[in-house]
């Protein structure tokens, strides 16, 4: 059997598990911008926010937010909604600037039926991809190689998203 030590999933497998825990889409951005870069967050407005993920499917993966705690996009306000749509536009241009992305994975993932895993607040992922991103690593040894640390990849997209005024 092989194993692959990843002691950076616990923290994820624990904080999932614990019952009546914050809802940390409401949490991060509340606690103000000095949390920002301990929270990853790139941008914030009234309406929306983008944040990296910190248990990433590829480089670059970060989330599109809307302040409004729902669990259905159409639970949200007109405006609310429309504010996050555009984040989420505005994220897609600046991954692709700013990473060099080839394409771009666009999900949301409804209900934990459907794999999500904040299913209270809904959220949309965003994951740079470039050709060749899926080698012989996940083929053959069914592991995933991550080539740069989530918050070297902030500080990477931090100055783009903060030149936008998003």
């Amino acid at each position: 059997m092989d194993r692959l030590w990843a002691p950076w999933r616990m923290a994820y497998i624990l904080g999932a598990s614990e019952e009546g825990q914050e809802c940390i889409f409401c949490a991060y951005p509340a606690r103000g911008p000095a949390h920002h870069e301990e929270h990853q967050i790139l941008c914030c407005s009234e309406r929306a926010f983008a944040l990296m993920n910190r248990y990433p499917y590829n480089n670059g993966h970060l989330m599109v937010v809307p302040r409004a705690h729902a669990a259905d996009p159409a639970d949200l306000s007109p405006e609310d909604y429309q504010a996050t749509c555009e984040l989420l536009r505005r994220a897609i241009v600046l991954v692709r600037r700013e990473l060099g992305a080839h394409g771009v994975n666009v999900g949301l993932n409804l209900g934990r039926a459907a794999g999500a895993g904040m299913d209270q607040h809904f959220h949309f992922h965003v994951v740079p991809r470039w050709i060749g991103d899926t080698n012989f690593m996940p083929v053959t040894g069914d592991v995933k190689v991550l080539s740069e640390h989530v918050l070297a990849t902030y500080h990477r997209l931090l100055p783009a998203f903060q030149a936008e005024a998003l």
